[in-house]
């Protein structure tokens, strides 16, 4: 019990003295200036490779590529991990889902620290089918956080079947990486054609992505270890989740990756605190599974029917409850606050604040920071996509049961 108070006490430490070591150094502009100008000449000198891919235009090129970012988008990731979880295979789920948080958070950590920008648009034809495309190109560019994710998530879950299924066949286990390489390719040539990325971009997040994903496989049984039967575990993930919002870069100016982070940081906080509580209830190895006797298609869509509109009405309760409690407290403590977009009353005049949405290191910390105010807008979305995640794994298993689904 003294060594992992002691090992988590210095995680934690480690963490607050990075951050102020980074911020009194000025760490981030350092590499920035460093690293940008390399980024932004491979960018520009590989634009007449994007107009090279670009000749082959097609209107079903364009319907492949924006499907398969689509299919490896965070919101796609976002509403798929709760049916994993609800289809029994709970381990895979939460690994997949704090790797994904893990992925997010130092993806748009070197996107911000570099802050180099996309393939110019035009002379380069951009194609955002959705409005998650759009959001995500607002973002910078260098890893393409696409490929990294897809490198990651997809090489872990190779790994989780073949572990699972025990195949001893070479041959299943050649074809089975072979399509994870074409569907990373895939990706990475998509985000080139689409006019999203440079080919540094996605070399980059291919890189990164591998190195992330050997680290991950050395660690997650540690990890899962931790989360279902650790000491101390909500309250460390809790002090962790919140050194993390303020552990991060100011990029050059604005974009949306802290945003994305915030919200992931919220997720991975929200399933491990719901997964500490109900682990021997709902998620332990021997429960009912997909396509088996005990969870049938059947029940399975039912858990969809009943789950499904339960997490989104705690999302919607969760934002409406942290707009209405974060306020109070504040102003209860004397912390300066304002709202980007949630609150228009904290705006000013009610209109959308020009101010900076990210602020960097310790100017974060709002109680370090004798000027400026906090945005509130950033605990808002951490508790509703935390009450989100939970919901996921506690409250909608307990209706599951209840229900007998």
């Amino acid at each position: 019990m003294e060594s992992i108070a002691v090992w988590q006490g210095t995680t934690l430490c480690g963490i607050v003295v990075w951050t102020l070591i980074a911020s009194y150094l000025n760490v981030t502009r350092k590499l920035r200036s460093f690293l940008q100008p390399w980024v932004v000449h491979h960018v520009i000198t590989g634009t007449p490779l994007i107009f090279q891919i670009q000749k082959y235009q097609h209107w079903f090129l364009d319907a492949l590529f924006s499907g398969l970012s689509c299919v490896v988008s965070v919101p796609f990731y976002t509403a798929f991990l709760p049916l994993l979880f609800w289809s029994g295979h709970g381990r895979l789920a939460r690994q997949m889902t704090i790797l994904m948080a893990f992925c997010d958070f130092l993806g748009n950590t070197i996107k911000d620290v570099v802050s180099a920008p996309r393939p110019s648009s035009p002379p380069v034809r951009r194609i955002t089918a959705t409005k998650d495309e759009e959001d995500n190109a607002l973002e910078y560019g260098l890893p393409s956080s696409h490929t990294l994710n897809t490198v990651c998530l997809s090489g872990y879950l190779f790994h989780y079947v073949l572990s699972y299924t025990q195949y001893e066949d070479v041959s299943m286990k050649v074809v089975g990486l072979a399509l994870v390489c074409l569907f990373v390719g895939l990706i990475g040539l998509g985000r080139i054609y689409l006019g999203m990325h440079s080919l540094v971009d996605v070399i980059g997040g291919l890189a990164i992505g591998l190195v992330i994903l050997a680290f991950w496989l050395t660690v997650h049984e540690h990890v899962d270890v931790f989360i279902v039967s650790g000491q101390n575990v909500t309250s460390f993930w809790a002090a962790l989740s919140f050194l993390l919002l303020f552990a991060y870069p100011t990029p050059e100016i604005p974009t949306p990756s802290f945003e994305y982070h915030t919200a992931f940081d919220g997720v991975a906080f929200g399933i491990v605190a719901g997964i500490q509580q109900t682990y021997h209830q709902f998620h332990h190895e021997g429960v009912a599974r997909i396509f088996t006797p005990q969870l049938t298609i059947p029940y399975f869509v039912g858990r969809m029917l009943v789950g499904i509109p339960t997490i989104l009405l705690v999302k919607f309760c969760s934002k409406a409850l942290a707009k209405w409690i974060l306020p109070v407290v504040s102003n209860t403590l004397g912390i300066p606050i304002k709202s980007t977009n949630y609150i228009p009353t904290l705006n000013g005049n009610g209109k959308k604040s020009d101010g900076i949405k990210q602020s960097g290191y310790i100017q974060k910390l709002f109680f370090f920071s004798q000027q400026g105010s906090f945005d509130v807008d950033t605990g808002i979305r951490f508790i509703q996509y935390a009450g989100l995640a939970w919901s996921v794994v506690d409250l909608v298993p307990s209706l599951f049961s209840h229900l007998s689904l």
